[in-house]
């Protein structure tokens, strides 16, 4: 890493130092939305390090990103809050017109306007992401939509959402993946209605109804029907962003249990000394590192502008299988008090948790390297 991503890295953990353990617990406690998190990183240019120099951001690479949320979740804190927009973005930066550009960058890169939410996942369409039935009808110079999206987290503290909506019924397109569009929505639109949706970790996660909203048809991004492709463009991105933060969750959970191991005595001695401690978080931190590899290769293509779907998926399920394992270890070093809110381990246990499961099931994962790498029939 350069000596400019130690200083970004510095920066970030003095930051993350001003909002310790008893912030984020509370806010989990409460299910609040880190506000006064999410405007320092804003006001620190950390949200807008993708965005180019020209509209207003840092023009940083992916790596940056990355060091930034890897360190946000290895200083105990959680990016989920906020790192939707370094990836959302990016679908109005590589396929937007001119005009939208211009009109939505400056703002976000500012902090001013916030791009969030991502609606995508419905109810009876998960990962089968062409299966969606939202639908947005063309009406003279505005789209109508109507449907239903689910786990859209932070729609409630979001002022734009970027919506994937059915322009063309699956039946009368060549290609199921055809006729999704893309649109930015300003989510204070009338027609558009949020329920919460409690779960097992604070992500803000929500419901999201659209009964007849209206949407200006200059908010579409790029070609009528071609969404689909906008889309799976941003998904590397995300999928490494979101493979960062599992390695900083496994940076905390090892440096956890070492240093609970380190101090806490059991007849007589550190528990530390037995070996039946050691070698969980001894191989958690092994595994962690090699994932820490896979992220680092990833990212490499990526900025190099070189085929990375196979790296970035791998990344992926790597490093979240190696932030789980860490946890795991780290609960059970901590014993009974791994359980206790004020020692963060139940709160992070329960984050990192998730990554298995989104935003792609390492048996979707599995799935694509078996077929798109290893040559296996198709499976779904």
């Amino acid at each position: 890493m350069s000596e400019t991503y130690a200083e970004i890295r510095e920066s970030v953990r003095a930051l993350c130092a001003k909002f310790p353990g008893e912030y984020w617990r509370a806010k989990d406690r409460e299910r609040a939305y880190p506000t006064e998190f999410v405007k320092a990183l804003s006001e620190a240019g950390m949200l807008a390090v993708l965005i180019p120099e020209e509209y207003g951001g840092a023009g940083l690479p992916i790596s940056a990103a990355a060091a930034i949320l890897e360190e946000i979740h290895a200083s105990g804190g959680n990016g989920g809050a906020c790192h939707a927009q370094m990836y959302t973005m990016g679908t109005i930066l590589r396929h937007g017109s001119p005009e939208q550009k211009a009109r939505f960058l400056p703002k976000i890169a500012a902090g001013t306007l916030r791009l969030q939410a991502f609606g995508v996942t419905e109810p009876t369409a998960g990962t089968d992401t062409t299966a969606i039935r939202t639908a947005a009808e063309r009406r003279g110079d505005s789209y109508i939509v109507n449907g239903q999206k689910v786990w859209t987290s932070r729609a409630e503290h979001s002022d734009l959402m970027l919506l994937l909506a059915r322009t063309t019924p699956r039946d009368q397109v060549a290609k199921k993946s055809d006729g999704l569009s893309v649109f930015v929505v300003d989510m204070k639109s009338k027609g558009l209605t949020i329920k919460p949706l409690r779960a097992m970790i604070n992500h803000a996660t929500t419901e999201v109804f659209f009964d007849d909203l209206e949407v200006p048809a200059e908010n579409r991004i790029g070609a009528e029907g071609k969404g689909f492709r906008y889309i799976l463009d941003g998904m590397n991105a995300e999928r490494i962003l979101i493979a960062a933060e599992c390695v900083g969750d496994g940076k905390w959970f090892v440096a956890r249990a070492a240093d609970y191991a380190r101090t806490r005595n059991v007849f007589g001695r550190p528990i530390g000394q037995n070996q039946g401690i050691q070698f969980p978080i001894a191989q958690a931190y092994a595994r962690l590192r090699a994932a820490e590899l896979m992220v680092r290769e990833a990212v490499r293509l990526y900025e190099a502008g070189e085929p990375c779907g196979p790296e970035a998926n791998m990344a992926k399920m790597l490093a979240a299988d190696a932030s789980w394992e860490a946890a795991n270890a780290c609960l059970q070093t901590h014993g009974g008090f791994g359980f206790a809110e004020e020692y963060d381990v139940e709160r992070k246990f329960r984050e990192a948790r998730l990554y298995q499961v989104a935003p792609i099931s390492t048996n979707l994962i599995l799935a694509y390297l078996a077929e798109h790498v290893l040559d296996l029939p198709r499976s779904y």
